[in-house]
């Protein structure tokens, strides 16, 4: 006897509102939920595969800043000091936070795992929003290709494994601006309600503040944008005071908190500019005596030369950079004109409030597209930091040919990824009229030269794990040796060790920090430099560090164990205690 249908089965008419097809799939508009889904899906299915690739080949701790980075988070709760002032006076603490609840487990702070998690929910977010802000400009198929170009970049996807800050700055660049093009609309629509956006806007300013020093100046940027879009229209801005308010002190909040962070912890508000780990300080001790500053130095045009070039390499493969920027800026160009011709036809509107012209009709967005500008803050940025902040940026590409802080140029790749793409979208619409074919097969083109591009960067190396894999060679053999050596010693005995520089050697070997007497507690570090041998029962001295000092000036009752010296490397010299007794 056949079984009746369910009486619960949903109507097909109810079905088919659910799910019907978007009648006007070309239209220039916000993105939906249904067509998020499967840029999220992918982007996590990409992320996933780039993690297996770089867990199979070992990449994910070649960069010493993931390292230490791995190590800040780490020492926050193992060390024989714990607490906020671990978080150190340059590094901002963002991605040290979000490390904390994966860097608890011992045997992820090992492997990199707990850096790896993090940035790869970033590369996603990053992703989504993305392609939000790109539907914000774009048809469907347009923002597609942007949205391919950025999310598959070899040099993004790698980075997503590792414990850099690059994947969550990027976020948060995109979501600032996405939400800042939004909340201007609404100011332009005269909507009433505009708190929430104010607030979330704030908080992801303080967040770009908390990561990377270029976040002050987009928050700073973003907070003046908001501002005179409201002080235009007194009735929004008494309504929004409280959360304009909010969103106000939520954004000095940031930079004051941290500046009275390095004046308690360092006695200095601006030991993060000047102190000894400062990029000024880490520049004067890695030149050599009598050596010229980089390249660059007090020179706005070198460094546009380098900031630009590190970014074409970072973004395309082969020498395709010059056709991605020259295409970008020629986008640029077009945002620019584009919102311009808008606000001229606006400004000629009738006394019945019709505006004279199509323009108004045929273009879905008004001034509100400058917005996407904030995405070339990061160019002014590297540009003043490399002429006037000691930040210099090697690629193999430009004299002196060497890698160094080659992953900075990833920050202008949603730029060259959205504005590429607007400008081949306006080829397109001028090329329907006389070459429709040519304008048919102009995105399917796009499409498959990025995917080569992927493909081709991948095969030759992608210029940041290039870099990471060269200035690798030499440090990690160098901590596995150590690691070796500490593998052997007593368990749970104190080594006095200055981990700042190889904090992965204790990484490799599964030490917890705590074990460790080291320069992130000032009384018990200096009161073993003082008696070595009475404090400690090993004593690792690399180098010249300050344990090295410590052992030529106090070397009774040290027997001397092993020399570890390897290419490249200062050697350590590991001693052993011949009077310590356990406290």
């Amino acid at each position: 006897m056949a079984r009746p249908k369910s009486s619960t089965s949903k109507p097909a008419s109810y079905r088919s509102s659910r799910y019907k097809p978007d009648p006007f799939p070309n239209l220039i508009r916000p993105a939906t939920r249904e067509e998020t889904m499967p840029v999220a899906l992918a982007a996590t299915v990409l992320a996933f595969v780039a993690l297996l690739v770089c867990v199979s080949k070992g990449y994910l701790l070649l960069y010493g800043d993931a390292v230490a980075h791995l190590g800040i988070a780490r020492r926050i709760i193992d060390t024989r000091n714990p607490g906020l002032e671990q978080f150190g006076g340059v590094w901002l603490p963002l991605p040290h936070l979000v490390m904390l609840p994966f860097v608890q487990r011992i045997d992820w702070w090992q492997n990199g795992l707990a850096g790896a998690f993090p940035s790869m929910l970033f590369y996603m977010l990053g992703v989504v929003g993305f392609y939000r802000l790109c539907r914000r400009l774009l048809v469907p198929r347009w923002a597609f290709a942007a949205t391919c170009f950025y999310a598959l970049n070899p040099n993004l996807l790698y980075l997503a494994t590792t414990a850099m800050t690059e994947p969550l700055f990027l976020a948060l660049l995109i979501w600032m601006t996405l939400l800042t093009l939004e909340t201007v609309a609404a100011i332009r629509a005269k909507q009433a309600k505009l708190g929430g956006k104010l607030i979330v806007i704030g908080l992801l300013i303080l967040a770009a503040v908390y990561t990377r020093y270029d976040g002050w100046i987009l928050g700073a940027v973003v907070w003046l944008i908001l501002t005179w879009q409201l002080s235009r229209d007194r009735d929004l801005l008494r309504r929004n005071m409280g959360a304009f308010a909010l969103f106000t002190l939520i954004t000095i909040f940031g930079p004051i908190s941290w500046l009275v962070f390095n004046a308690h912890y360092f006695h200095d508000p601006l030991d993060f500019m000047r102190g000894p780990y400062s990029a000024y300080a880490i520049d004067l001790r890695t030149k050599a005596p009598g050596a010229q500053h980089h390249r660059g130095w007090h020179n706005p045009g070198w460094s546009l030369l380098f900031y630009t070039r590190t970014a074409q390499v970072d973004s395309t493969a082969w020498e395709f950079g010059f056709v991605t920027m020259t295409a970008a800026l020629a986008g640029l160009v077009l945002v620019v004109r584009r919102a311009a011709a808008f606000m001229r036809e606006a400004a000629m509107v009738t006394r019945d409030g019709a505006l004279h012209g199509l323009l108004g009709e045929s273009q879905p967005y008004g001034r509100e597209v400058l917005m996407t500008l904030l995405l070339w803050l990061p160019l002014p940025f590297y540009m003043y930091s490399i002429s006037w902040g000691s930040v210099p940026i090697f690629i193999p590409n430009l004299w002196p040919h060497a890698y160094y802080n080659s992953r900075y140029g990833m920050e202008l790749l949603p730029a060259l990824a959205l504005f590429s793409v607007f400008a081949l979208a306006a080829l397109e619409a001028r090329l329907t009229a006389t070459k429709p074919l040519v304008a048919r097969l102009l995105q399917p083109i796009t499409l498959a030269l990025v995917a080569v591009s992927a493909v081709v960067m991948t095969y030759k190396v992608p210029l940041v794990l290039a870099e990471a894999l060269n200035n690798s060679k030499t440090r990690i053999p160098f901590e596995e040796s150590i690691a070796r050596e500490l593998g052997t010693f007593q368990a749970g005995v104190p080594i006095l060790m200055y981990e700042s520089d190889h904090v992965g050697a204790l990484q490799m070997a599964k030490i917890p920090l705590k074990q460790t007497i080291n320069e992130t507690d000032y009384d018990s570090f200096h009161a073993a430099l003082a008696s070595p041998a009475q404090h400690a029962a090993y004593v690792v001295a690399i180098g010249d560090d300050q344990v090295a000092k410590a052992v030529a000036e106090h070397p009774e009752n040290l027997n001397e164990l092993v020399v570890l010296c390897t290419y490249g490397q200062s050697c350590a010299r590991v001693y052993q205690s011949e009077i310590y007794k356990p406290q």
